[in-house]
């Protein structure tokens, strides 16, 4: 009887064990997936956000140079050539498009794509309204090249900086959920590391009590009826 007793604790205690093992893999695999989960949104709030808030930034400030560069040809008269604002506008150009490269390569939701989209279109709208104006500078058509660029072009000029402006936003709430997602993630990792500290200590004293069990056993061998 007393050989059947230690049996039985021993099956308990390896099944015990088994449980452990199976609940602290399954713990230690949801970990590593929300870690990896917690890496990801990480890196993509710095690839896919921050830095491209900092393209988005040049794109705006090369937008208004070329607009300022106008101006000061147009209405303030500067000594520059329309060959000579052709070569710095095709500058710009440049470097605006390999801003919005760059933008592109980045991971996008639909309404961010959708914008920038509507971005580039406005910008090229507005770069071919600049060599307009410069044409019709160098035809001394000074009335009709003051009112395209004060009304006509205006209106593309306006929309890319309001599309750059819902990029801008877009990537802000986006950023703030990627946070949240973090913030999840990171408290699912905290609440699975308290289970398996709390099962660290229930183990022990479960290992503890059957240790106890199997002293008493041999301790008082005649407590149990031999057969």
């Amino acid at each position: 009887m007393k050989w059947s007793f230690v049996i039985q604790q021993k099956i308990k205690a390896a099944l015990l064990l088994t449980g452990i093992m199976v609940f602290v893999t399954l713990n230690t695999v949801i970990s590593r997936s929300n870690i990896r989960g917690i890496d990801k949104s990480f890196s993509s709030i710095y690839q896919d956000r921050l830095l491209p808030a900092v393209d988005l930034v040049y794109l705006s400030e090369n937008l208004y140079n070329k607009r300022l560069l106008l101006e000061e040809h147009l209405m303030a008269g500067n000594r520059l050539t329309p060959t000579q604002i052709r070569g710095q506008l095709s500058h710009y150009n440049a470097r605006i498009d390999s801003l919005i490269r760059k933008v592109e390569e980045t991971y996008l939701i639909q309404k961010e794509s959708e914008s920038l989209q509507a971005f580039k279109q406005s910008v090229q709208t507005y770069a071919g309204m600049e060599q307009r104006m410069l044409s019709l500078s160098e035809t001394g058509q000074t009335a009709a090249r003051n009112k395209l660029y004060t009304t006509d072009s205006a209106v593309p000029f306006r929309s890319a900086i309001r599309h750059l402006n819902e990029l801008t936003n877009i990537q802000s709430e986006v950023g703030r959920q990627l946070m949240k997602e973090s913030h999840s993630e990171s408290a699912m990792v905290d609440l699975i590391a308290t289970l398996q500290i709390a099962l660290a200590i229930i183990t022990g004293a479960l290992i503890l009590g059957l240790i106890h069990s199997s002293s008493i056993i041999k301790q008082n061998p005649r407590s149990f009826p031999l057969n």
